[in-house]
């Protein structure tokens, strides 16, 4: 889905986080919800991940990005901005599919927290068993 000839959009998600993501042609600056992307993101895994489609397609200051993200942890945000990153490339670029396809960046990451069942102080753990 492109907005018009040079500014290119997707979503991404990943767990309970949701990023829109904005495409345009420019010199490589990123910006996470009006911050800078160093300053959203703290950790540097992070920031390595949110790159890492710009990395595969060596491309990094050849766009500017914009996103706002809602939901989730530090982690899925990330993750859904990741993925929103790679869909807009391919929207902006169909050769872009097959590399970013090769490094799993275009498949949505479906893992979700499983819910905690009744009787059980958590979704797997079970109360200590006690034969007698």
């Amino acid at each position: 889905m492109s907005a018009d000839s040079n500014r290119f959009y997707a979503t991404g998600r990943r767990k309970e986080a949701v990023a829109r993501v904005w495409l345009t042609a420019g010199s490589g600056k990123i910006t996470v919800n009006g911050r800078t992307f160093e300053d959203f993101f703290s950790a540097e895994t992070h920031r390595m991940h949110v790159s890492q489609p710009l990395t595969v397609l060596e491309k990094a200051t050849d766009y500017d990005i914009v996103c706002t993200v809602k939901g989730g942890g530090p982690s899925g945000q990330a993750g859904a901005v990741r993925h929103g990153l790679s869909r807009a490339l391919v929207n902006s670029d169909e050769d872009f599919r097959k590399p970013l396809r090769k490094a799993g960046l275009l498949t949505r990451d479906a893992r979700e927290v499983e819910r905690k069942k009744y009787g059980q102080p958590g979704a797997r753990k079970q109360f200590q068993f006690s034969k007698r």
